[in-house]
């Protein structure tokens, strides 16, 4: 059983890797509200969310030495997790988030440290040129750049063709660099 002094995420997956089952249990408790609240934000169905963050716990239970421990443990659940999510959203009868309402959907969870480091960007001059882009390239680019989605796993959570993805890509890439190539004159 892990007390207060817990161990870091690192030693967590190792030990789950050795079968202890209480290191799940604190890697679930440590890493399931940001998860959840971040795969909330690109699909607005609950039941689909839920499912994404059971199928992201149990494939770490079962996958857990296949995390090489050159990263962030954060960052391999959390592709665990955006994986799943395309996943279920394949499945008949999912709901898809409208991008440009997510700006406006209220937080009902606190922001992981990560997601605050990502809100911080936007002070910068890569915040004002990300606000500038339209709510569909903006998805786009989180999908594709933040989350590490490939064109086609993009478009199965966005719900539209991926070569609409590509196409908002490349174009928030141009609208991106002339942005930011005007601010630094």
């Amino acid at each position: 059983m892990w007390h207060v002094d817990e161990p870091a995420d690192a030693e967590l997956v190792r030990a789950l890797h050795r079968g202890d089952v209480d290191a799940l249990r604190v890697l679930y408790d440590r890493h399931a509200p940001w998860l959840a609240a971040r795969l909330r934000r690109r699909c607005s169905d609950p039941d689909v969310v839920a499912d994404a963050l059971q199928d992201c716990f149990t494939s770490v239970w079962r996958t857990s030495g296949a995390w090489r421990g050159d990263g962030e443990v954060a960052a391999w659940l959390w592709g665990i997790a955006i994986r799943r999510l395309v996943s279920r959203l394949r499945s008949p009868g999912a709901v898809h988030r409208d991008p440009a309402r997510s700006e406006a959907a209220p937080a009902t969870t606190s922001e992981s440290a990560e997601e605050r480091v990502l809100l911080g960007i936007e002070y910068g001059d890569l915040g004002g040129a990300l606000d500038r882009l339209s709510p569909e390239m903006r998805a786009v680019v989180e999908a594709t750049v933040l989350d590490g989605l490939t064109s086609r796993e993009a478009a199965t959570l966005l719900g539209i063709p991926q070569n609409t993805v590509k196409t908002r890509l490349h174009r928030a890439k141009a609208q991106l660099r002339a942005d930011l190539a005007g601010g630094a004159s």
